[in-house]
């Protein structure tokens, strides 16, 4: 039986695995996500190939800089719901003991409870849905059935991208979101030598200089970098 309101049933029936592009399939699962979750603010859905994570679509800045914040640490409850296959859920962050240096970072941001629940996949890809809130408690045991329900649909849409004809598609979404985080620690690493500041300082600094640009933080940062590089002697033209 399930625990999903019927516009969001309805909103699932209506997505079109064949021929569409698998960022945009999940693109619109997170939209209908956090429509179907109960608390959920932004949502987003990590994938992990190769021990290396991405976020493969995402409803809002928030998500994407809670995801960020944790494959920058390598640990955490998105990843972890992945690679576990547990649906791992954070009550009030500010009290959260399991990973204190992602906690004391995300609480910041605006994330105060959590909720990732693992994709059923069995393939050299595994991942979760994560759910975000702005308030404590905001999951309850309906939000982990509708997470579980919604991660079925998103494990067929991925199978279905890992199919013969798709492969290369996955392999490219995979590659895309790589060039984007090797470009975010790049400029970390422009804005720890301008700032003298570790790499959390910088991710802080390009978070908050994205939001006042209303940029996505993928782009500030190929932005940066380019302008850097266009700067440097090897960067000149002669």
């Amino acid at each position: 039986m399930t625990t999903l309101p019927a516009s969001t049933l309805t909103a699932l029936l209506g997505i079109r695995l064949g021929g569409t592009p698998l960022s945009g399939v999940l693109q619109r699962l997170v939209e209908i996500a956090k429509e179907g979750v109960k608390g959920a603010d932004e949502v987003s859905i990590t994938l992990v190939r190769d021990e290396k994570p991405w976020t493969a679509a995402y409803t809002g800045q928030l998500a994407l800089d809670a995801d960020e914040m944790q494959y920058e640490r390598g640990y955490g409850p998105c990843m972890e719901a992945g690679q576990s296959g547990t649906v791992l859920k954070v009550a009030d962050m500010r009290a959260e003991s399991r990973w204190p240096d992602y906690a004391a970072k995300v609480v910041p941001r605006g994330v105060l409870s959590s909720l990732s629940v693992p994709l059923p996949l069995q393939t050299e890809v595994v991942g979760a849905i994560n759910c975000y809130a702005r308030t404590p408690d905001s999951f309850d045991d309906r939000s982990v059935e509708a997470g579980l329900e919604l991660a079925g649909h998103i494990a067929v849409a991925v199978v279905n991208a890992m199919g013969y004809h798709n492969a290369s598609e996955l392999a490219a979404h995979m590659q895309a979101a790589m060039t984007n985080r090797a470009a975010i620690e790049q400029a970390k690493g422009i804005i720890m030598a301008q700032n003298r500041c570790d790499a959390d300082a910088a991710f802080d600094i390009l978070r908050r200089a994205s939001q006042g640009r209303n940029v996505k933080i993928r782009d500030l940062a190929q932005e940066l970098v380019a302008s850097v590089a266009a700067r440097s002697p090897a960067g000149r033209k002669s």
